[in-house]
């Protein structure tokens, strides 16, 4: 089976018009698909509605017992079966999940760092049989950036990461897997104002060079870590990129290439 895993993040979750035309050419891609989604915008929004103050160190979120409380709310509730709702009526028979749910995604309390995140999760590994047996009953599933330990603690977890394991577990598994990072820029830009300055076809040694001028830093570093990790495991094709290119028949953006 061909498989298209599409990463959507939290800017384009956080505009309505930005979402409704993701959610159209979503819809309109072709064969088995799976959204893995964000909104951290969202729960900072929410959490500030609530009188919680967020926490983020060099971008990443902590995560204490009323944040996870919050991102739970808002991840796996608020934005999760929006996005559904909006799918059912493009004709898209989707279902929202966490990994938590049919236990897709399994995730290790984060430890070991200087700073305690709290309830973070680093993904430790993904199912890939519950997920096709939705696919193959022509259900697309909708994944939100909660996981679980295995002992009832839900946790929160970096939503590219998620869709990483995903896309490897079901390329491990057997089937031909496109993975594709939508965001707000054409993908890898020599000039980061200038999306006429894109990389088409990014390499791990152009990338070791990128990372040493300076060139790409902060968000995409992880974002090509992820990138790189699922092309060097099973996974046919990666893909950075903006909506409209991605999710064309033949996408358009910057082309992960492995070491391998």
């Amino acid at each position: 089976m061909k498989i298209s895993v599409i990463k959507v993040g939290g800017n384009i979750i956080n505009d309505e018009q930005a979402l409704a035309s993701f959610l159209d050419q979503f819809s309109a891609l072709e064969g088995p698909k799976v959204l893995v989604h964000g909104g951290g915008k969202l729960a900072t929004a929410m959490a500030k509605r609530l009188g919680i103050e967020p926490k983020m160190v060099d971008g990443r979120r902590i995560t204490d017992a009323d944040t996870l409380e919050v991102v739970t709310m808002v991840y796996g509730g608020l934005v999760n079966k929006n996005i559904v709702a909006k799918l059912q009526a493009k004709g898209t028979n989707a279902i929202g999940l966490t990994g938590a749910d049919a236990n897709i995604i399994e995730s290790d309390k984060r430890t070991g760092w200087e700073i305690d995140y709290g309830f973070v999760g680093d993904v430790r590994k993904a199912n890939a049989a519950p997920i096709v047996g939705l696919l193959e009953q022509g259900i697309t599933p909708v994944v939100a950036p909660l996981t679980h330990n295995g002992e009832g603690q839900l946790l929160n977890t970096n939503a590219d990461t998620m869709a990483q394991a995903t896309a490897v577990a079901l390329g491990q598994s057997g089937h031909e897997v496109s993975l594709r990072y939508c965001f707000e820029k054409a993908g890898v830009l020599l000039d980061i104002n200038d999306d006429n300055s894109l990389v088409p076809v990014l390499n791990p040694q152009k990338f070791e060079e990128f990372k040493a001028e300076g060139v790409v830093a902060d968000g995409m570093l992880p974002k090509l870590k992820n990138a790189f990790d699922a092309i060097d495991a099973s996974v046919t094709e990666v893909w950075l990129g903006k909506v409209e290119g991605l999710l064309s028949k033949e996408p358009v953006g910057t082309k992960i290439i492995g070491s391998k």
